[in-house]
C-alpha cells in the first residue's frame, strides 16, 4: 500500500521536525545524563498542540488524524525517545480512553487541560504482579454509597510523577479473578488524600521520561470518576494499547532513523586504512539493511494508523507494526554502535543513548512475545 501524505500531514510533520531538531536535540543528552524531566519542552509540546494532537477543536485540540499522531511520535523519537514517550503517555494513553469512552462532561472537563499541556496524563494498568497478564491486577475499587474507595499499587507508570490526571484500572467486582471484573477511572492526582507517587525508576534508558510506582490507600473517588461502565475496564485498556502500539512503532522508526543518519555521517567522516569506512562493503551492507527495514517499518505503522482513521479494525496491523519496528530498531541501534566502533560506546556520540532507549520499545505496550501471540490469534482466526 503506497501512502501519500496530505498537505496538512506534511505540515505537521515538518513543524514537529523543526521543533524537535531545534529545541529537543540540544537538551536531550543533558536530561538523559541528569535523569531530569524536560518540563520546558514538554510544556512547549502542549503549546504546539502536540499533547492532544487528535483532540477535536471543540475540546481545545487541533483535531488531527492518527497518521499525524504517528508522524509526531516518529519525529520526536528521532530527536529524543523520552520526549516521544512523554507525548505518547499523554496524547495516546491519557487522552485516548477519554475520547473513546468518556461522557460529554468528562471530555469537556479534562481534554482541554490535557491537550494544552496545562495538565499531564498517565495510564495506570501495570502492577508488580500484573504485567503481560493485565487481567490479574489486584488494585481494587469498592463502591461505598456515593463514592469508590481505591486500594492498591501500580508500577512502571510513564509520566507518573508529573501527571495531574491518571487513567486508573482497578477491580470493582471482588468475586472476579479475571478481566471481566475490571473498571476504569479518571483520577485527579493532585486532589484528595490517599495517593502517593513512588520514586523515579533507575532505568537503562528513557532517563528523561519519569517512570514511577503509584500507591492508592483508601483513596476516595466520586462516582462520576468512573470511565465507561463497571466491567468495561479491560476493553478500555486494550483499546488504548492498540493505539499505543502505533505510537511505539512510530517511535521505534524515529530512533532507528536517528541511528541510521548518525551512522551514514560517521561512515563518511571516519577514515581507516587511508579511506572512509563508508567505502567498505561490510559497512555499506549494514546501512543498506537499515534503510530497507526503516522504510518497511514506517509503512507498517502508517497502515495501522490509516486503518484506525478509517474506522476499520487495526489491532492486527498495530501489533505487526510494533513487533517489526521495535525489533528492527533494536538491531539498527546495535549496528550503529558497531559502525561507530569504540566511539559508539562513549557518550560523546548519541548512538549509545539510542541503543539504551530503544530496548523498552520491545517491552512496553505489550512485549514482543505478546505481539506474536496477538498476531498468531488473528492469523488462526481465534
Amino acid at each position: 500500500m503506497q501512502f501519500q501524505l496530505s498537505e496538512n500531514q506534511r505540515a505537521i510533520r515538518d513543524m514537529v521536525r523543526r521543533f524537535a531538531q531545534e529545541e529537543v536535540v540540544p537538551i536531550a543528552a543533558a536530561h538523559d545524563r541528569d535523569h531530569t524531566f524536560p518540563m520546558k519542552t514538554a510544556k512547549r509540546m502542549g503549546e504546539l498542540g502536540l499533547l492532544g494532537i487528535t483532540v477535536p477543536e471543540r475540546y481545545g485540540g487541533p483535531g488531527a488524524d492518527y497518521i499525524s499522531f504517528a508522524l509526531v511520535a516518529e519525529e520526536l523519537a528521532a530527536a529524543d525517545a523520552s520526549h516521544s514517550v512523554i507525548f505518547g503517555a499523554n496524547a495516546s494513553l491519557g487522552v485516548g480512553p477519554i475520547m473513546a469512552f468518556g461522557t460529554e462532561a468528562q471530555k469537556a472537563r479534562f481534554l482541554p487541560k490535557l491537550a494544552s499541556g496545562e495538565w499531564f496524563g498517565c495510564y495506570a494498568l501495570t502492577e508488580p504482579e500484573a504485567g503481560s497478564d493485565a487481567g490479574s491486577l489486584k488494585t481494587t475499587a469498592r463502591r461505598e454509597g456515593t463514592h469508590y474507595v481505591v486500594d492498591g499499587a501500580k508500577q512502571f507508570i510513564s509520566n507518573g510523577a508529573v501527571a495531574d490526571l491518571c487513567v486508573l484500572f482497578a477491580r470493582t467486582d471482588p468475586a472476579s479473578k479475571d478481566a471481566k471484573g475490571i473498571s476504569a477511572f479518571l483520577v485527579e492526582t493532585k486532589k484528595g488524600k490517599g495517593f502517593k507517587v513512588g520514586r523515579n525508576e533507575h532505568k537503562l534508558g528513557l532517563n528523561a521520561s519519569y517512570t514511577n510506582q503509584l500507591f492508592f490507600e483508601n483513596m476516595e473517588l466520586p462516582v462520576d470518576a468512573l470511565l465507561g461502565r463497571e466491567g468495561d475496564g479491560f476493553k478500555i485498556a486494550m483499546a488504548a494499547l492498540d493505539t499505543g502500539r502505533i505510537m511505539a512503532a512510530a517511535g521505534s522508526v524515529g530512533i532507528a532513523r536517528a541511528a541510521f543518519e548518525a551512522s551514514v555521517s560517521y561512515a563518511k567522516e571516519r577514515h581507516q586504512f587511508g579511506r572512509p569506512i563508508a567505502t567498505n562493503q561490510a559497512i555499506q551492507w549494514k546501512l543498506a539493511d537499515m534503510d530497507v527495514r526503516i522504510e518497511a517499518a514506517r509503512n507498517l505503522y502508517l497502515k495501522a494508523a490509516w486503518l484506525k482513521d478509517q474506522g476499520q479494525p487495526y489491532t492486527h496491523a498495530a501489533s505487526r507494526a510494533k513487533l517489526f519496528a521495535s525489533e528492527m530498531a533494536m538491531k539498527a541501534t546495535i549496528e550503529a554502535v558497531q559502525i561507530h566502533g569504540g566511539n559508539g560506546y562513549t557518550k560523546d556520540y548519541p548512538v549509545e543513548r539510542y541503543m539504551r532507549d530503544i530496548k523498552i520499545f520491545e517491552i512496553f505496550e505489550g512485549t514482543s512475545e505478546i505481539q506474536r501471540l496477538v498476531i498468531a490469534r488473528h492469523v488462526l482466526g481465534q
